[in-house]
């Protein structure tokens, strides 16, 4: 089993570099063509102003997932089902898909549309405005992530285990967490992973069990899972993750400002108000990743130890946390022991030998 999640991680973390590569290379050759410029110039001949952006956005949308399609395809289908890590038919993998196109392409028309309002409007401190815009919208998504997105891929309800909801929501009180209340979710029609959740903000925040745990783990291994998640609010973990979150995206549009007249340079577009230079910011973002993920893996990682610690000292249930990180890394193919560089890169927990050691240290 050991060889098998080697085997899963290295062909994963393997497709996801080979991912950014391509999307790097066809967003290059997308510009350096002049393919981007051309489609603008059609849409403004044939296509109403207001129009204009939305169906630009559309065609690149659809054009890069057809050429990214047999990636994408063996990455999030095959793969899972050569680990035997998921039972989903093809037919429902691809509603999946088309679903979650359809969000994507509407969230990214809003963002792209007020980066062009606010870019128009206020030239000299756009980045700054806009900065503030993308921060309040992903806090906004995150308050609608239980109510509306979560809905359209799987079916939840109230957990129907009374004692285990109770025991739940004794736990949130202990760890002074308050929680609307306990959810399960038909997991198990897409993944066999396991995982539990605590999302939301406000009103919406609450315990979401997937089936695929709920119904193999026991009171205590579900009890620590959950205070793990309580902790990381305890701990302010979510603020900290925003504020991080929130330098990484005015660091990104402080860059954008001013660097953004060379870079357009190199691919032959005017300004940064030109649409056909809209692909130029997408690279900024995946670059940009690139060399800020091993910090922020890094900090996750320390959240996620703060986490454990503050499970372990509130529940007590040492054991079932050992047990717990056992059955996970069996379910889930996980690397238990990664090489320090792909640790480094994309781990976003400690490995869980690491916090298997940590658990009986204490």
């Amino acid at each position: 089993m050991p060889d098998r999640a080697k085997q899963y991680s290295n062909l994963k973390y393997t497709l996801e570099i080979a991912g950014i590569i391509y999307t790097l290379i066809i967003i290059v050759l997308f510009l350096k063509s002049g393919l981007s410029e051309e489609l603008v110039l059609a849409l403004n001949k044939t296509a109403l102003t207001f129009l204009v952006l939305p169906l630009y956005l559309l065609i690149v949308s659809l054009g890069y997932y057809l050429l990214a399609f047999p990636l994408n395809l063996y990455q999030s289908y095959i793969l899972e089902h050569k680990f035997s890590l998921t039972t989903q038919p093809l037919a429902d993998w691809f509603k999946d898909q088309l679903k979650s196109g359809g969000i994507s392409y509407l969230i990214i028309l809003m963002l792209v549309s007020a980066f062009y309002f606010i870019l128009k409007y206020n030239p000299h401190t756009w980045w700054l405005a806009i900065s503030i815009f993308w921060i309040f919208f992903s806090i906004v998504l995150a308050k609608l992530l239980p109510v509306v997105i979560i809905p359209l891929f799987f079916k939840y309800k109230k957990l129907s285990n009374e004692a285990l909801r109770e025991r739940i929501m004794r736990l949130a009180e202990k760890m002074k967490v308050k929680v609307l209340d306990c959810f399960e979710i038909d997991f198990s029609k897409k993944t066999l992973k396991g995982n539990a959740a605590f999302v939301g903000i406000g009103n919406t925040r609450r315990v979401i069990l997937a089936d695929t745990l709920k119904d193999k783990y026991n009171y205590d291994e579900i009890e620590v899972i959950l205070a793990h998640e309580f902790a990381h609010y305890q701990l302010k973990h979510l603020l900290k993750l925003v504020l991080v979150n929130s330098i990484v995206t005015l660091a990104v549009f402080y860059l954008i400002f001013r660097t953004n007249a060379h870079i357009l340079n190199l691919f032959g577009v005017s300004s940064l108000s030109d649409l056909a230079g809209l692909p130029v910011v997408l690279m900024y973002f995946i670059v940009f990743g690139i060399v800020t993920q091993p910090l922020e893996a890094f900090i996750s990682r320390s959240f996620e130890r703060s986490a454990d610690s503050v499970a372990l000292e509130t529940t007590g249930l040492k054991d079932a946390f050992i047990s717990t990180m056992d059955k996970l890394a069996s379910q889930n193919l996980a690397d238990r022991n990664p090489h320090p560089i792909i640790k480094f890169f994309f781990f976003d927990h400690p490995p869980i030998d690491e916090r298997i050691r940590m658990a009986k240290s204490l």
